[in-house]
């Protein structure tokens, strides 16, 4: 084998990083990390940020204008003398010009936000469980499956696919993210039962032990009932390419989609409003 001090820089890093990158998967500060930088790039967050650089631009080139403008006037007025009337005015038309080209910027961005909040993405997944948790199986079953079932709506709401409503692709997506929010209500009980378990006191563990039980078959069972609609999703879309009429079995599949986020709400205690 090579000595490390014969291989080229390059690689060191790279064996070090991904060294780094494989005992950090699936820890809690990964998780927090990348929950994180997944709010970071969401595109209403970048926007937002974007409309607030903009914004206190607009407001400096605003504040110029004022200054130059005041100059001008009392040039013009005799208070000060013609040196100020020129220098105000030409000062004021420069930052005028900016400041226009800022405010159709704004107005842009403005529109822009119109648009996303019309079809806004899914919110951001809050972290795994921990790998020691009962929760963290099926909540990795559950991330998979709703990348699954962004990407077929995604394609169900496609212009070329004229068969299919954008409403009826948009109540399945609402739908789906509330089911989605209940499932993880209930994860979460189910790790905070385990917190408590663990605290506990030996003798006092038994109800906690048979809580967690319960919960994690819930859990699991909400899941796989959630990838058994997101199956019923890939089907409306296979009906869709072979001319029969998608929008039926969409519509089934957001019938038991809105009736898994009832259930799961009343096990969790959940309410979404």
């Amino acid at each position: 084998m090579e000595p490390w001090r014969n291989r080229p820089n390059n690689e060191i890093v790279r064996k070090v990083v991904n060294e780094l990158g494989a005992s950090l998967q699936g820890h809690p500060l990964a998780e927090q990390a990348r929950y994180r930088l997944q709010k970071w790039n969401d595109p209403r967050a970048k926007l937002e940020r974007k409309r607030k650089r903009t914004n206190a631009v607009l407001t400096f080139w605003l504040a110029l204008i004022t200054i130059f403008g005041t100059l001008a006037v009392f040039g013009f007025t005799g208070v000060l003398g013609t040196w100020a009337a020129v220098g105000g005015t030409i000062g004021a038309a420069v930052p005028g010009l900016l400041a226009v080209r800022s405010g159709f910027k704004l107005r842009e961005l403005g529109a822009a936000r119109q648009r996303l909040a019309l079809s806004p993405p899914p919110p951001p997944r809050p972290p795994l469980p921990a790998h020691i948790s009962a929760a963290r199986v099926p909540m990795e079953k559950l991330h998979s499956a709703e990348d699954a079932m962004n990407e077929l709506l995604r394609q169900l709401d496609s212009p070329a696919l004229t068969s299919m409503p954008t409403e009826s692709v948009q109540h399945a997506r609402q739908t789906a993210q509330e089911a989605a929010t209940a499932i993880r209500a209930v994860s979460g009980q189910l790790q905070a039962v385990e917190r408590a378990r663990d605290t506990a006191p030996h003798l006092e563990r038994a109800p906690l032990v048979e809580g967690v039980r319960v919960l994690r078959i819930q859990l699991a069972d909400g899941v796989d009932r959630y990838c058994a609609l997101v199956a019923e999703a890939g089907k409306a879309l296979a009906a869709s390419t072979q001319f029969q009429d998608p929008r039926s079995v969409l519509d089934d599949a957001t019938d038991h989609l809105a009736g898994l986020a009832s259930a799961m709400r009343d096990v969790s205690g959940y309410s979404a409003y």
